[in-house]
């Protein structure tokens, strides 16, 4: 095989896992627009019955089954999640 032609060959998996990658953010971005939205249920559940806007222990946990699954950086991810999640009551 020529090196032309695994080049063409690496150009195609890229190209391929570059389409995957792409249609994998689009779902990633739906599913967070969903959970900002499911994440305005329970909060507006809360302050209607009395309580407040964040609950920190349940925070606590989605921290840590963030960094459980994905270590350190999975903590800053959560983070941003929860961060997106808050407020839009």
């Amino acid at each position: 095989m020529s090196s032309s032609s695994t080049g063409a060959g690496t150009a195609d998996v890229i190209g391929a896992a570059r389409e995957r990658i792409d249609a994998l953010d689009g779902q990633i971005l739906d599913l967070v627009r969903e959970r900002m939205a499911v994440s305005a249920t329970v909060q507006e559940a809360r302050i209607a019955a009395g309580g407040r806007r964040v609950q920190l222990s349940r925070e606590m946990e989605i921290l840590d089954r963030y960094r459980q699954r994905l270590g350190k950086p999975g903590t800053t991810l959560a983070m941003t999640l929860l961060e997106l999640c808050r407020g839009r009551v």
